[in-house]
């Protein structure tokens, strides 16, 4: 009896410690309010972002579907949809991609990250994120399937989360410094490449398997390309990742579905 009352014990706070860690993850990538008593746990919340993703992209469809019910025109819909994804995120991949761009245009491959670094935005990132917004609105206003979106929300956290353990970290310091230093081992990238990849065959059968594969891909090939033209990643390219994959897999839903 004591044994099991043990393995008890140790299973509820292995549960606690996840549940904290998973609230921390939505504290860190929304601006979502939890209760200050709710306790949190701050230590590789990188792992949890897919499912933060999932659960932001459950909320836009949901809001979709309702914007649809009462005849909001597409367009209109897609707009009021696209301000409540930016605002829940609080811009914070929207940032990253921005100041990446802004990076990338310096020929100077020293300069760079000071570049990224400097907090005014240049042109480069202001067309970037135009780009971004255009695609995005553009995308939503011709998505059929909304069950696509959850997981192009997870699929392109977990493009960030591949990225953190498939690539080295050049700078010092930063903002996405520590996910680095927290997460090391590539287990967690792989165990959520498996869910995600069940969920989208769950969510959307055959078609929805290869449409996660799609998405997968897409993070890979953003995440290698921002490696090669800076040798590495930042918390700058870890958002712009985000970005980036969601506008691929955006487009990817609508051709597919």
């Amino acid at each position: 009896m004591k044994k099991t009352y043990n393995n008890h014990s140790s299973s509820s706070r292995g549960f606690r410690v996840i549940l904290e860690e998973f609230l921390a993850a939505v504290i860190f990538y929304t601006v979502i309010p939890l209760p200050g008593s709710w306790g949190t746990r701050f230590y590789g919340i990188a792992r949890y972002a897919p499912w933060v993703g999932f659960l932001l992209g459950s909320l836009l469809a949901a809001l979709l579907m309702l914007l649809g019910v009462i005849n909001m025109p597409f367009l209109t819909t897609s707009a009021i949809v696209l301000s409540v994804w930016v605002g829940v995120t609080g811009g914070l991949h929207l940032d990253g991609a921005m100041d990446t761009a802004d990076g990338l245009a310096v020929l100077d491959h020293d300069r760079r990250l000071a570049v990224m670094a400097d907090s005014r935005s240049g042109a480069f990132g202001v067309m970037a994120a135009g780009l971004i917004l255009i695609l995005k609105v553009m995308a939503l206003s011709e998505l059929d399937a909304l069950w696509t979106l959850p997981l192009i929300c997870a699929w392109s956290r977990w493009a960030q989360l591949a990225a953190i353990v498939r690539h080295p970290y050049i700078k010092p310091q930063g903002k996405g410094a520590f996910h680095r230093q927290q997460i090391r081992s590539p287990r967690s990238a792989v165990v959520n490449l498996f869910s995600l990849f069940f969920l989208s065959i769950f969510l959307g059968g055959y078609w929805g398997g290869w449409f996660g594969l799609g998405c997968g891909a897409i993070g890979l090939f953003v995440g290698d390309w921002f490696d090669r033209a800076l040798g590495g990643q930042t918390g700058d390219t870890y958002g712009a990742i985000v970005e980036w994959t969601e506008v691929g897999a955006l487009v990817l839903g609508v051709w597919m579905f």
